[in-house]
């Protein structure tokens, strides 16, 4: 079976871009999923709730988040999460290496005079 790039961007990249955009909207407010999936459509991210709901249990296991609310009572309610401390650490910590991260890929591409393409990396 071929993956195709967007599949691998998504699966490798973008869902690291997700958690640190879940823990920057958690520490504002509470979030929930569909407000989340939402939110992460409105910058043009692409993800399904087999992936959010999962994604959010996780991040609540490693104590990033904490769910409110509970979705096994009826009737239904819905679960909104809020970071923690430790997930507020995480968080300090994932935007010093974003904005590292920033600077070098996107800041020093901008100062430098365009290459062609065989040329870069030579």
């Amino acid at each position: 079976m071929k993956t195709h790039i967007s599949d691998l961007i998504s699966n490798e990249i973008l869902l690291a871009f997700w958690k640190v955009h879940i823990l920057h909207h958690a520490q504002k407010q509470s979030v929930y999923g569909l407000w989340m999936m939402e939110e992460l459509r409105r910058h043009g991210y692409r993800i399904s709730p087999g992936t959010l709901y999962p994604l959010l249990r996780r991040m609540e296991r490693y104590g990033w988040l904490k769910a409110q609310g509970r979705t096994d009572a009826p009737p239904r309610q819905r679960r909104s999460y809020r970071l923690t401390k430790q997930g507020a650490a995480v968080l300090t910590a994932v935007r010093q290496q974003v904005a590292e991260l920033y600077r070098e890929v996107v800041e020093e591409v901008a100062d430098q005079p365009s290459r062609p393409v065989e040329d870069r990396g030579s």
